[in-house]
């Protein structure tokens, strides 16, 4: 990989972030709103570039002014815009979020009509995915056409171009027409994955038998609760292909899964949790950063983790990812690698 131009290509969902300005009120008391950025994949970038990771989005956004904010902020963050076309007839997404800690996160998804869900095989073409080292993909852009086509297109051509796939499974109830088709879309694509990093309830989810698994509370679409189990999960997805698992544990830390059957746990760090919201994205962009220098896998993770943890003591996402003296002093400060 060391021939590569460019470090990071994340592949999906964009969108403008509203949360509430009343932390710890209830939704229907919320009295205003801050407007910030989001989306997993688009977070993910900006936590890469602000740690120093030469990183870049394709994703799609419309012909409108949530566009315009969005790739202004990127473009404030050295996030490389050049492959994130406008599509005319479509919108930029918009999420709204509130904030009940520690256990309640509600969120609502305006998704008809996505632009980012309208990325297709010629956008990939412009994106030049050769040219890096890593392409992120995202399960959420697995939903529908033209996007879910172009992701399967945009991971052959990473595999045949020594590009390293990496996924993240970004499991959002709400986005599928059954939840069934999560999986069976998951593992459609996950022999062309790498490495997938999830949650235990997205990686329950992705391999569902029934839909009765799933439960949604407090309308938390990113934390469902899923029945199953996990260890039989772990080890289908293992069976895909796939190199590595990497499951997000929250405070817990991380464990890293590898297909020999071997697994290591990964210590996170201690915080007072304001936010959840955005912190498994932190962790992949920690990650994705330990995975760049060469890292072991464990140092990798406890990058994430630390990516993570500061990103929970904020209100939102891609606006609070740390850089990377600052990631640095915090796990100096609390007790190092």
């Amino acid at each position: 990989m060391s021939n590569k131009k460019f470090d990071v290509i994340t592949f999906g969902r964009s969108s403008i972030d509203l949360y509430s300005q009343d932390i710890g009120a209830p939704f229907n008391d919320i009295k205003g709103f801050d407007a910030f950025v989001g989306g997993s994949p688009l977070n993910i970038a900006v936590g890469c570039a602000r740690l120093g990771v030469n990183a870049s989005l394709l994703t799609a956004v419309g012909n409108d002014k949530v566009g315009e904010f969005i790739l202004n902020f990127l473009n404030g963050e050295g996030v490389n815009t050049h492959c994130i076309p406008v599509k005319n007839g479509s919108r930029s997404s918009a999420v709204v979020l509130g904030i009940e800690p520690p256990d309640k996160f509600p969120l609502v998804y305006y998704r008809d009509n996505a632009a980012d869900s309208q990325v297709d095989i010629d956008d990939v073409d412009n994106a030049n995915i050769p040219d890096y080292k890593i392409l992120l993909i995202n399960g959420t852009a697995l939903n529908i056409e033209p996007t879910r086509s172009a992701t399967f297109y945009a991971t052959e051509i990473a595999n045949r171009n020594e590009v390293d796939v990496v996924l993240d499974l970004d499991f959002r109830a709400d986005q599928w027409h059954d939840y069934r088709a999560f999986g069976l879309t998951v593992r459609a694509i996950l022999p062309r994955v790498k490495m997938a990093i999830g949650t235990e309830e997205e990686i329950l989810a992705a391999t569902l038998i029934d839909s009765s698994q799933v439960t949604i509370k407090e309308q938390q679409i990113s934390a469902p609760e899923i029945k199953g189990n996990i260890d039989e999960s772990i080890s289908q997805l293992l069976s895909s292909g796939i190199e590595t698992l990497i499951v997000k544990r929250g405070e817990k830390g991380a464990s890293i899964y590898q297909k020999d059957g071997s697994r290591e746990d990964v210590p996170g760090f201690p915080v007072t949790v304001l936010n959840v919201l955005g912190a498994g994205d932190a962790f992949a962009s920690g990650f994705l950063y330990g995975v760049l220098q060469g890292w072991d896998l464990k140092k990798a993770c406890r990058m994430g983790n630390a990516s993570g943890a500061q990103v929970v003591t904020k209100k939102g996402c891609a606006n609070f990812m740390p850089t990377l003296e600052e990631s640095m002093d915090f796990i100096n400060q609390k007790g190092g690698f």
